[in-house]
């Protein structure tokens, strides 16, 4: 997986970098992926480092500036000063904040030094962040975990120690660097309110940092819009999200007869037990789509941290319920008296990164279905953990003779497409568009649903083997 997918930098313009343990690498590296890139700094670089770039220009004003080259990495940075280079100045900056806009091509400041250290806490000046920046990456290695406290490992550790809570001299472990990036004098610091935060957790060489880092994830969800582990030198990454739950329970169960959405399933409504497996497998948020029997299904819920949305919809098919379960993924407006947004401004904010609307604090949704209390919570936890390493934009489970399954996980850049169908069809409609990654699953009772009653007895009895 590159960088501009794991970071969901594709159309990102402005990409700050601060922290430290790898913030050049991962600059260059990610510029590099781009047909053309323009990178400068707000801070000094060393002079050895322009040897990463293409195209080196020193601008200490704006008349010393270039055309900046049409292909490849061209690093624009300040005088010289010693065996450093200077940063550039705020006309320089700005001027290539609009060149790069104008020449539609990405702009990476690395905004923090670091002194080669794995970790660092920010001083009273430090980061120097453009406020136009639409992406931070905040990065912290993780090859320190284990070691003491000095500033041998850590630049500034004594302000790092206030941050953190831990010692001078004590061991460093994976909840003070994740105090660190929370505090909002540390890895939040400077950050403008409008930019999408990613934590990469980076030097995760080995199992055990890998799985120290993913246990880092999930107390950074709260702070950061995704966190991204691995080692840059391996190209091993995984990019952890808020992956959503939308449960379907609209229909009218016309087959059935009496709604599917309330029948027993171990002393429970199905729908509940639908919506307590989601939670259990870690989804946020879980959202309930009801339509028709509305009243009674929402009685079913009431007192659980479920977001319960009514489509009024429902009865021109599924293809509504998937679309009013996209639609409550948008966070709330930033103030009373929001007019609701229009379809078209719905399907710009999905495709927007910086979007919180479907976007910014969700990377993917689970689809379930009502009729189905007997998927277990360990196909939910492949299906992320799938997505987690690949960023796919579709996985699915495989059963049987090459048979699919649900449920399915959509990553946020087929939500688009979600928008758009129409009728009685659900998410299968766009398998064409997208690749989907199947997972392999030895349970055929993934493929059972209720459409009447000796579908129930059948999924009873089979329950009961």
């Amino acid at each position: 997986m590159n960088l501009i997918r794991a970071f969901r930098t594709q159309s990102a313009h402005t990409i700050s970098f601060t922290g430290a343990g790898g913030k050049t690498t991962a600059m260059f590296q990610l510029a590099h992926e781009y047909p053309q890139a323009i990178v400068t700094a707000t801070t000094h670089l060393g002079a050895w480092q322009t040897s990463f770039s293409d195209h080196h220009l020193a601008a200490e004003k704006l008349s010393d500036l270039e055309e900046i080259p049409s292909q490849g990495v061209t690093l624009i940075t300040g005088g010289i000063e010693g065996d450093r280079k200077k940063p550039v100045n705020q006309d320089v900056l700005y001027w290539l904040r609009a060149n790069s806009k104008r020449l539609q091509v990405p702009l990476l400041i690395e905004s923090d030094g670091s002194r080669q250290k794995s970790l660092k806490a920010p001083a009273s000046h430090e980061p120097p962040i453009p406020e136009f920046a639409d992406t931070v990456i905040v990065v912290a290695g993780l090859s320190v975990l284990g070691k003491l406290l000095t500033n041998d490992h850590v630049h500034r550790a004594e302000i790092f120690s206030e941050l953190s809570s831990l010692q001078i001299g004590q061991p460093i472990t994976a909840d003070t660097i994740t105090r660190m990036l929370k505090h909002p004098q540390g890895g939040l610091k400077n950050i403008p309110p409008t930019a999408r935060r990613i934590a990469l957790l980076n030097q995760a060489d080995t199992s055990e940092l890998q799985s120290a880092g993913g246990g880092m994830a999930r107390n950074l969800f709260d702070h950061f819009d995704s966190i991204v582990v691995g080692a840059l030198k391996q190209n091993s990454l995984q990019t952890f999200e808020r992956t959503a739950g939308i449960i379907l329970a609209a229909g009218e169960s016309t087959r059935y007869g009496s709604p599917k959405q309330l029948l027993d399933w171990k002393g429970k409504p199905f729908v509940r037990q639908v919506a307590e497996t989601a939670l259990q497998a870690g989804l946020w948020p879980v959202v309930i789509v009801t339509g028709s029997h509305a009243a009674e299904v929402e009685s079913c819920l009431k007192d659980m941290p479920v977001k319960i949305i009514n489509n009024p919809n429902y009865q021109q098919g599924q293809s509504t319920s998937i679309q009013a379960g996209l639609h409550a993924l948008q966070p709330p407006p930033p103030y009373s008296g929001t007019s609701p947004k229009s379809a078209e401004n719905s399907l710009q904010d999905f495709r927007n990164p910086a979007s919180g609307f479907g976007g910014g604090r969700v990377g993917a949704a689970v689809f379930l279905l009502a009729d189905q209390p007997q998927i277990p919570v360990e196909v939910i936890r492949a299906l992320v953990d799938s997505h987690t390493q690949g960023m796919q934009p579709v996985h699915a489970p495989l059963v049987l003779e090459d048979r699919r399954a649900n449920p399915v996980l959509f990553d946020r850049d087929t939500f688009p497409d979600l928008m758009q169908l129409t009728g009685d069809i659900g998410g299968r409609a766009i398998f064409s568009k997208y690749k989907v990654e199947y997972i392999p699953w030895h349970d055929d009772t993934l493929l059972m649903d209720v459409d009447n009653p000796e579908d129930y007895q059948r999924l009873v009895e089979n329950e009961k083997l």
